[in-house]
Protein backbone atom coordinates (compact mmCIF):
# COMPACT_ATOMS: atom_id res chain seq x y z
CA UNK A 1 0.00 0.00 0.00
CA UNK A 2 1.59 3.16 -1.14
CA UNK A 3 2.70 5.16 1.98
CA UNK A 4 2.24 8.96 1.56
CA UNK A 5 1.94 12.32 3.67
CA UNK A 6 -1.01 14.50 3.18
CA UNK A 7 0.92 18.02 2.79
CA UNK A 8 4.24 18.28 0.78
CA UNK A 9 6.68 20.40 2.58
CA UNK A 10 8.79 22.30 0.15
CA UNK A 11 12.21 20.31 -0.46
CA UNK A 12 14.33 23.20 -2.53
CA UNK A 13 13.08 26.69 -0.55
CA UNK A 14 16.29 28.33 0.38
CA UNK A 15 18.03 26.22 -2.18
CA UNK A 16 16.16 26.70 -5.69
CA UNK A 17 14.78 30.16 -3.95
CA UNK A 18 14.29 31.97 -1.17
CA UNK A 19 12.33 30.95 2.16
CA UNK A 20 11.27 33.93 2.83
CA UNK A 21 8.44 35.09 1.75
CA UNK A 22 9.05 38.94 1.72
CA UNK A 23 12.52 37.91 -0.39
CA UNK A 24 10.36 35.63 -2.62
CA UNK A 25 7.82 37.48 -3.40
CA UNK A 26 9.88 40.31 -4.33
CA UNK A 27 12.25 38.22 -6.30
CA UNK A 28 9.43 37.21 -8.53
CA UNK A 29 7.73 40.84 -8.63
CA UNK A 30 11.09 41.55 -10.15
CA UNK A 31 11.30 38.77 -12.89
CA UNK A 32 8.10 39.56 -14.08
CA UNK A 33 8.60 43.36 -14.04
CA UNK A 34 12.20 42.91 -16.82
CA UNK A 35 10.03 40.10 -19.05
CA UNK A 36 9.14 41.67 -21.78
CA UNK A 37 5.18 41.90 -23.33
CA UNK A 38 5.07 38.90 -25.97
CA UNK A 39 1.92 38.89 -28.13
CA UNK A 40 0.16 35.35 -29.18
CA UNK A 41 -2.24 35.09 -31.22
CA UNK A 42 -4.80 33.12 -29.28
CA UNK A 43 -5.57 31.70 -26.02
CA UNK A 44 -3.02 30.84 -23.83
CA UNK A 45 -2.86 26.22 -23.72
CA UNK A 46 0.19 25.01 -22.59
CA UNK A 47 3.83 26.47 -21.58
CA UNK A 48 7.57 25.00 -21.31
CA UNK A 49 9.34 26.76 -18.62
CA UNK A 50 12.67 25.87 -17.06
CA UNK A 51 13.09 24.74 -13.66
CA UNK A 52 17.16 25.44 -12.24
CA UNK A 53 17.62 27.74 -9.57
CA UNK A 54 15.69 31.12 -9.96
CA UNK A 55 18.82 33.02 -10.22
CA UNK A 56 19.63 31.19 -13.31
CA UNK A 57 16.31 30.44 -15.08
CA UNK A 58 13.88 32.81 -13.22
CA UNK A 59 14.12 35.40 -15.93
CA UNK A 60 13.17 33.20 -18.61
CA UNK A 61 10.95 31.29 -17.18
CA UNK A 62 8.96 34.58 -16.37
CA UNK A 63 8.31 34.95 -20.12
CA UNK A 64 5.88 32.13 -19.67
CA UNK A 65 4.31 33.27 -16.45
CA UNK A 66 4.12 36.64 -17.03
CA UNK A 67 1.67 35.97 -20.12
CA UNK A 68 -0.24 33.48 -18.32
CA UNK A 69 -1.03 36.28 -15.80
CA UNK A 70 -1.72 38.75 -18.54
CA UNK A 71 -4.67 36.40 -19.58
CA UNK A 72 -7.96 37.47 -19.27
CA UNK A 73 -9.86 34.32 -18.71
CA UNK A 74 -7.05 31.66 -16.54
CA UNK A 75 -6.90 28.07 -16.21
CA UNK A 76 -8.27 26.79 -12.61
CA UNK A 77 -6.24 23.79 -13.25
CA UNK A 78 -2.85 23.08 -13.93
CA UNK A 79 -1.55 20.11 -15.09
CA UNK A 80 2.40 19.86 -14.08
CA UNK A 81 4.84 17.43 -16.11
CA UNK A 82 8.48 17.22 -15.25
CA UNK A 83 11.24 14.94 -15.04
CA UNK A 84 12.16 12.94 -11.86
CA UNK A 85 15.64 13.61 -10.85
CA UNK A 86 16.26 11.16 -8.29
CA UNK A 87 13.84 8.06 -8.77
CA UNK A 88 13.85 5.55 -11.96
CA UNK A 89 10.56 4.16 -12.67
CA UNK A 90 7.83 3.15 -15.47
CA UNK A 91 5.17 5.49 -16.07
CA UNK A 92 4.27 8.79 -14.36
CA UNK A 93 4.14 9.01 -10.92
CA UNK A 94 1.96 11.11 -8.67
CA UNK A 95 3.26 12.27 -5.06
CA UNK A 96 -0.21 11.34 -2.80
CA UNK A 97 -0.21 14.40 -0.77
CA UNK A 98 -3.12 16.77 -1.53
CA UNK A 99 -1.80 19.94 -0.22
CA UNK A 100 1.80 21.66 -1.45
CA UNK A 101 3.53 24.42 0.68
CA UNK A 102 5.85 26.73 -0.97
CA UNK A 103 6.96 30.13 1.54
CA UNK A 104 3.82 31.48 -0.17
CA UNK A 105 1.27 29.43 0.92
CA UNK A 106 -0.81 26.32 0.40
CA UNK A 107 -1.52 25.00 -2.81
CA UNK A 108 -4.32 22.62 -3.64
CA UNK A 109 -3.41 19.49 -5.20
CA UNK A 110 -5.12 16.55 -7.12
CA UNK A 111 -5.08 13.41 -8.51
CA UNK A 112 -5.42 12.70 -12.06
CA UNK A 113 -5.34 8.49 -11.97
CA UNK A 114 -9.10 7.63 -11.74
CA UNK A 115 -9.66 9.92 -14.79
CA UNK A 116 -7.39 8.05 -17.30
CA UNK A 117 -8.24 4.70 -18.69
CA UNK A 118 -5.29 3.53 -18.51
CA UNK A 119 -4.72 3.22 -15.10
CA UNK A 120 -1.35 1.39 -15.54
CA UNK A 121 0.53 4.74 -16.73
CA UNK A 122 0.44 6.30 -13.19
CA UNK A 123 1.34 5.29 -10.09
CA UNK A 124 1.69 7.07 -6.15
CA UNK A 125 5.32 7.20 -5.62
CA UNK A 126 5.67 9.74 -2.64
CA UNK A 127 9.75 9.32 -2.25
CA UNK A 128 10.26 10.23 -5.80
CA UNK A 129 8.23 13.48 -4.99
CA UNK A 130 9.71 14.26 -2.16
CA UNK A 131 12.88 15.52 -2.52
CA UNK A 132 12.26 17.00 -6.92
CA UNK A 133 12.70 20.91 -7.71
CA UNK A 134 10.97 20.22 -11.31
CA UNK A 135 7.73 20.96 -10.67
CA UNK A 136 8.08 22.82 -6.59
CA UNK A 137 9.43 25.34 -8.85
CA UNK A 138 6.59 26.63 -10.61
CA UNK A 139 4.50 27.01 -7.54
CA UNK A 140 5.31 30.44 -6.23
CA UNK A 141 5.38 31.69 -9.92
CA UNK A 142 1.67 29.88 -9.99
CA UNK A 143 0.64 31.28 -6.93
CA UNK A 144 1.99 35.03 -8.23
CA UNK A 145 0.07 34.93 -11.48
CA UNK A 146 -3.32 33.26 -10.89
CA UNK A 147 -5.26 35.79 -9.86
CA UNK A 148 -8.12 32.89 -8.56
CA UNK A 149 -7.81 29.55 -6.66
CA UNK A 150 -6.23 26.90 -8.53
CA UNK A 151 -5.21 22.86 -8.17
CA UNK A 152 -2.59 21.37 -9.48
CA UNK A 153 -2.08 17.48 -10.72
CA UNK A 154 1.38 16.84 -10.29
CA UNK A 155 3.22 14.26 -12.15
CA UNK A 156 6.81 13.27 -12.74
CA UNK A 157 7.48 11.14 -15.68
CA UNK A 158 9.80 8.16 -15.49
CA UNK A 159 10.24 5.83 -18.53
CA UNK A 160 7.23 6.30 -20.66
CA UNK A 161 6.27 6.68 -24.43
CA UNK A 162 5.14 10.84 -24.78
CA UNK A 163 2.49 9.90 -27.43
CA UNK A 164 0.40 7.47 -25.40
CA UNK A 165 0.55 10.07 -22.52
CA UNK A 166 -0.32 12.37 -24.40
CA UNK A 167 -3.46 10.05 -25.92
CA UNK A 168 -3.94 9.24 -22.02
CA UNK A 169 -4.04 13.35 -20.75
CA UNK A 170 -5.50 14.75 -23.75
CA UNK A 171 -9.39 14.00 -22.65
CA UNK A 172 -8.82 15.61 -19.08
CA UNK A 173 -7.76 19.06 -20.40
CA UNK A 174 -10.67 21.38 -20.30
CA UNK A 175 -10.89 25.47 -21.62
CA UNK A 176 -9.63 25.65 -17.78
CA UNK A 177 -6.95 23.63 -17.64
CA UNK A 178 -3.39 24.73 -18.88
CA UNK A 179 -0.37 22.26 -19.39
CA UNK A 180 3.01 23.50 -18.20
CA UNK A 181 6.03 20.96 -19.32
CA UNK A 182 8.91 21.61 -16.76
CA UNK A 183 12.25 21.53 -18.65
CA UNK A 184 15.39 22.91 -18.96
CA UNK A 185 17.93 22.25 -22.10
CA UNK A 186 21.22 21.22 -22.81
CA UNK A 187 23.82 20.46 -19.45
CA UNK A 188 27.19 21.27 -19.24
CA UNK A 189 28.55 22.87 -22.37
CA UNK A 190 30.57 25.75 -23.04
CA UNK A 191 28.49 28.94 -24.04
CA UNK A 192 28.66 29.11 -27.54
CA UNK A 193 28.43 25.16 -28.30
CA UNK A 194 25.13 25.55 -25.89
CA UNK A 195 23.67 28.08 -27.78
CA UNK A 196 24.00 25.98 -30.95
CA UNK A 197 22.25 22.90 -29.45
CA UNK A 198 19.31 24.76 -27.99
CA UNK A 199 18.94 26.54 -31.17
CA UNK A 200 17.64 23.12 -32.54
CA UNK A 201 14.93 23.36 -29.44
CA UNK A 202 13.56 27.24 -30.52
CA UNK A 203 12.88 25.58 -33.71
CA UNK A 204 11.61 22.51 -33.22
CA UNK A 205 9.10 23.28 -30.13
CA UNK A 206 6.64 25.84 -31.15
CA UNK A 207 7.31 24.42 -34.60
CA UNK A 208 6.24 20.55 -33.55
CA UNK A 209 8.95 19.22 -34.89
CA UNK A 210 9.13 15.94 -34.11
CA UNK A 211 12.29 14.70 -36.00
CA UNK A 212 13.98 17.50 -35.14
CA UNK A 213 13.10 16.95 -31.45
CA UNK A 214 15.54 13.54 -31.53
CA UNK A 215 18.80 15.65 -31.44
CA UNK A 216 17.36 17.84 -28.70
CA UNK A 217 18.96 17.65 -25.07
CA UNK A 218 16.31 18.74 -22.61
CA UNK A 219 16.20 16.75 -19.26
CA UNK A 220 12.17 17.44 -19.54
CA UNK A 221 12.22 15.74 -22.92
CA UNK A 222 9.39 13.66 -21.80
CA UNK A 223 7.17 15.97 -20.70
CA UNK A 224 7.90 18.51 -23.83
CA UNK A 225 6.60 15.84 -26.07
CA UNK A 226 3.77 15.00 -24.79
CA UNK A 227 2.70 18.63 -24.61
CA UNK A 228 3.64 18.58 -28.28
CA UNK A 229 1.45 16.04 -29.01
CA UNK A 230 -1.44 17.32 -27.82
CA UNK A 231 -0.75 20.35 -29.07
CA UNK A 232 -0.57 18.57 -32.78
CA UNK A 233 -4.02 16.80 -31.74
CA UNK A 234 -5.56 19.95 -30.86
CA UNK A 235 -4.82 22.51 -33.40
CA UNK A 236 -2.46 24.69 -31.08
CA UNK A 237 0.27 26.64 -32.45
CA UNK A 238 3.85 28.13 -30.28
CA UNK A 239 5.75 30.54 -29.82
CA UNK A 240 9.49 30.88 -28.80
CA UNK A 241 9.02 33.47 -25.71
CA UNK A 242 12.29 32.99 -24.28
CA UNK A 243 15.97 32.02 -24.54
CA UNK A 244 18.91 31.90 -22.28
CA UNK A 245 21.57 30.21 -20.60
CA UNK A 246 23.12 30.33 -17.43
CA UNK A 247 25.91 32.40 -18.63
CA UNK A 248 23.99 34.97 -19.79
CA UNK A 249 22.01 35.24 -16.28
CA UNK A 250 24.07 34.00 -13.78
CA UNK A 251 26.93 31.91 -14.10
CA UNK A 252 30.35 31.62 -16.16
CA UNK A 253 30.41 30.93 -19.69
CA UNK A 254 32.69 27.83 -19.85
CA UNK A 255 29.59 25.53 -18.06
CA UNK A 256 26.36 26.61 -18.87
CA UNK A 257 22.79 25.06 -18.72
CA UNK A 258 20.05 26.21 -21.39
CA UNK A 259 16.54 27.85 -20.41
CA UNK A 260 13.67 27.67 -22.89
CA UNK A 261 9.88 29.05 -22.69
CA UNK A 262 7.87 28.39 -25.48
CA UNK A 263 3.78 29.16 -24.96
CA UNK A 264 1.37 27.26 -26.92
CA UNK A 265 -1.97 28.69 -27.54
CA UNK A 266 -5.33 28.20 -29.71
Amino acid sequence: MAVFEETRAPAVAGAFYPEDERELREMIAGFLDKAEDVKIGGKLRGLVVPHAGYIYSGPVAAYGYKLLMKQKAQPDKVLLAGPSHYAMFLGVAEGGSTIWKTPLGPVNAASLASKIADRSLVNIHAQAHKPEHSLEVQLPFLQTVLKGAFTIYPLLTGEVNPAVLANALEPLIDDETIFIASSDLSHYYPYERAKKLDALANEAVPNLDFKKMEYVEACGKTGILTLMHIAKSRGWKGKLLDYRNSGDTAGPKDNVVGYGCYAFYK
